[in-house]
């Protein structure tokens, strides 16, 4: 339960649902809902309450632990457990002693107004696990007085702060005891791309005549920056059924499946780059794909540098591009997209470049080069050269970011010694 005005309106982008997805997947508890709710009393009651409805043995709050008058989330839970709110008096010293550098340096801070702030965060359900703050507010592990409902975890909204009190809370005696009969459950994602989602969808439907034990495995797909990605999670007794799966699509979709393990293309770029130094030129993408490939901090390694041009003369000066090519073939061009590449080569002395040239949007284009048109050339030193050019679908950002992932998989492609399947 994501508490918190500011993320239902979408001034904060919650990310401390799909993070704690990921954590109780890892401790094999099946997530039912997420569900997010502002910061008043009756809705996060209506919420606790429909958890309570649906038969939810653990409940996870994030947020509304502050000092000030709209967090309530301490307060709701114990309302719903059925407890008392009483002033722990060990966890009022242990924030006054967070707060006290903070008062040090602002002197004309108010120091009733700071200690009643701190009195409020040091209340808790009456006969919860309380867990010591990162920053100043608390959270808790609270069962229900009597015995029936859930038991809720409740963890503060930063998320470094919620992280480390994560670590601490399931490692209670009152959240083991919550989760006590929870089922093992295992994992596995494969990431395909150069094929619709359709595609995968017509291979899980031969599936079902060709794997026995398939009921036994969650299938879910999604179509992510032009990616295809097959999760399937299953208990252990089902891994006979998975790995025929696994076979299956391996069979069916040969040149499309990249990743068998989860990992993601970037990582695999990444990993191919050690002891080798790229160079990139960007005009559509303005930047993007560098960003990606410098993502890692081990990125200074193997990224020699980038130039973004999007002027003719920017491309001439920067990349030594023949003004006469552009003019002949277009800025858009295949040809200009591989003197790109080789500019990139030259000017920072790499050995591997990516040149991506195109027509992003939202306006421009014509017949012959439309919206969504893009050009890629990657190169090597040694002569080896990998090249595209697909009208893309999409707007604006959507035509950028998969332009981006494209190029990754032409990177792979070339660096692993391999055709390109489209």
């Amino acid at each position: 339960m994501v508490t918190g005005t500011e993320v239902l309106t979408g001034r904060v982008r919650d990310r401390n649902g799909p993070w704690l997805a990921d954590r109780l997947l890892e401790l094999g508890i099946e997530l039912a809902h997420i569900t997010i709710c502002g910061d008043r009393p009756e809705d996060m009651d209506a919420q606790l309450a429909f958890m309570a409805e649906r038969g939810m043995d653990l409940v996870v709050t994030s947020g509304g632990l502050g000092p000030t008058a709209d967090d309530l989330t301490m307060e709701r839970v114990a309302r719903f457990t059925g407890r008392d709110m009483v002033l722990d008096p060990r966890l009022e010293q242990r924030i006054a002693e967070i707060l006290k550098p903070l008062m040090r340096r602002f002197r004309d801070l108010d120091p009733d107004a700071i200690l009643a702030s701190n009195r409020k965060q040091a209340m808790t359900p009456a006969g919860a696990r309380p867990l010591d703050p990162v920053g100043t507010a608390p959270g808790a592990v609270v069962p229900p007085a009597d015995g029936s409902g859930p038991t809720v975890v409740v963890l503060p909204g930063p998320p470094r702060e919620l992280h480390e009190l994560w670590a601490e809370a399931v490692t209670t005696a009152e959240f083991q005891a919550a989760v006590s009969d929870r089922s093992r459950y295992e994992q596995h994602m494969l990431r395909l791309f150069g094929i619709p989602e359709s595609e995968i969808a017509e291979t899980l439907r031969v599936a079902e005549g060709e794997v026995e034990g398939l009921d036994r495995l969650e299938i879910t797909t999604c179509l992510r920056r032009g990616e295809v990605e097959v999760v399937v999670r299953s208990e252990p007794e089902s891994r006979e059924a998975y790995a025929a799966l696994e076979s299956l699509i391996a069979k069916r979709h040969l040149h499309a499946l990249f990743s068998t393990d989860g990992s993601r293309v970037d990582d695999q770029v990444a990993e191919l780059l050690r002891g080798r130094r790229i160079a990139v030129a960007e005009s559509c993408t303005g930047g993007l794909m560098a960003a990606r490939l410098t993502e890692r901090p081990s990125a200074s390694e193997y990224v020699a540098g980038g130039v973004v041009a999007y002027s003719n003369e920017a491309k001439v000066e920067l990349l030594d591009v023949d003004g006469d090519l552009i003019e002949r073939r277009g800025a858009v061009s295949p040809e200009v997209a591989d003197a790109m590449a080789q500019g990139a080569l030259e000017r920072f002395t790499a050995d591997t470049s990516i040149a991506i040239t195109g027509i992003a949007g939202p306006s421009g284009g014509s017949e012959q080069k439309p919206v969504g048109y893009v050009c890629w050339s990657v190169r090597r030193s040694d002569g080896a050269v990998l090249a595209r050019d697909v009208t893309l679908p999409g707007d604006r950002d959507e035509i950028r970011d998969r332009s981006t992932t494209v190029g990754m998989h032409l990177l792979r492609r070339l660096l692993r010694g391999e055709e390109f399947p489209f």
